[in-house]
């Protein structure tokens, strides 16, 4: 019989490769750089970084420090078989081990892709699409009912003509949401129907439009082992946010209320994977669930600082180990989102763009003299 201690050395023997998404880190960054910090981080195995990008100036492809080697990817858009094509490719070239997608449009493809993948000798940690659509924007509300969670009211709109209505029965102020990303809140008809016009351009429809509550944001990341167990769950208080409502600094918070919270998700759900439970505090003191993110957040690397490693803990149930559930994490633990300039050349971005793909640094030699 094969011990704990065994799994753990025989994980450790072999270098992983693991494929990582979401590399950009803009004023809303995707969680690719977080996760890979956290994985780095853990002293438990060996791994080889493969970014994957959508695009040629997403910062993660060059921070060699980090990420092996880059390859890009077919637009979510493009649907399943492009994604398998490309896949292949770089599975052929790379050996990939487990791939760990962190952008809520791609789920869908990957999450189809899933079964195939595994034939093909690569791990995934992914909710199934049961899981993965029971929790969507679009049914979350009835969601909460069936289970006994606080959700605010919400009404599903494909044209500007119902938002009257709506207003009429949720008052304002209301929340447009996309099906994807962003959420405006709304005083006014005019300044609803200008929201539903942004999103649609970005997101398409159907628009989602939710009671507004006032209170206190918490963002809950949380792990799942698919079974119904919650092996690490981290709330965060958002101490800075932007003008996008994003957590540019945000301190870990100890509340039982929002561990229980999250514990009782994952159980409903059986949910395998990492997930960000977006959580109003209500002034009465109720805890609404206003969101849940099928993956883990850009904020993720605090949990590791906090002692709660979510990404390597995945990595290690993907990879067949157990994982107990964490009991302890530190309270106070404060991240603060910064930016800087990273210097690269235009042969990297030459590379990157030209070849879909990019390994290591590159050197050059454009020098300009000046006189």
């Amino acid at each position: 019989m094969t011990n704990q201690a065994d799994k753990k050395d025989t994980l450790s023997k072999k270098q992983i490769v693991i494929a990582v998404t979401a590399l950009n880190a803009i004023d809303s960054p995707g969680p690719g750089v977080a996760v890979i910090r956290a994985i780095r981080e853990c002293t438990d195995f060996e791994v080889r970084i493969i970014g994957l990008s959508y695009e040629s100036l997403e910062p993660g492809s060059y921070m060699h420090d980090l990420v092996d080697k880059t390859y890009q990817i077919p637009y979510p858009s493009a649907g399943t078989d492009t994604l398998w094509g490309r896949l292949m490719y770089i599975h052929e070239k790379e050996k990939l081990d487990l791939i760990i997608p962190n952008f809520d449009a791609e789920l869908f493809n990957f999450i189809k892709l899933r079964d195939k993948l595994a034939e093909s000798g690569i791990r995934t940690f992914l909710p199934d699409l049961e899981q993965f659509e029971a929790r969507d924007k679009v049914k979350l509300f009835e969601f909460g009912k069936k289970h006994g969670l606080m959700v605010p009211e919400d009404k599903i709109i494909h044209q500007t003509k119902d938002l009257e209505k709506i207003a009429e029965e949720i008052g304002y102020p209301m929340v447009m949401k996309g099906k994807f990303y962003d959420a405006i809140i709304v005083n006014t008809l005019e300044q609803a129907q200008k929201a539903f016009y942004k999103i649609q351009a970005k997101w398409g429809l159907p628009i989602i439009v939710q009671e507004f509550i006032n209170g206190t944001e918490i963002n809950v990341a949380a792990l799942g082992d698919g079974e119904g167990n919650a092996i690490s769950v981290i709330p965060m208080r958002k101490l800075y946010i932007t003008d996008k409502g994003k957590a540019w600094s945000g301190i870990t918070i100890d509340d039982s209320s929002f561990i229980d919270l999250a514990r009782k998700f994952i159980k409903v759900t059986k949910w395998r994977g990492g997930c960000e439970l977006e959580i109003m505090l209500s002034e009465d003191g109720k805890p609404y669930i206003m969101e849940v993110n099928p993956r883990f957040p850009a904020w993720i690397y605090l949990t590791a600082a906090a002692g709660q490693n979510q990404p390597a803990s995945l990595v290690k149930m993907a990879m067949g180990q157990k994982v107990e559930p964490f009991t302890e994490y530190e309270v106070g633990k404060i991240f603060i989102r910064y930016a800087w300039d990273l210097i690269t050349d235009i042969s990297e971005f030459q590379k990157i763009s030209g070849n879909g793909e990019l390994e290591g640094k590159i050197n050059s030699n454009n020098k300009v003299a000046i006189d």
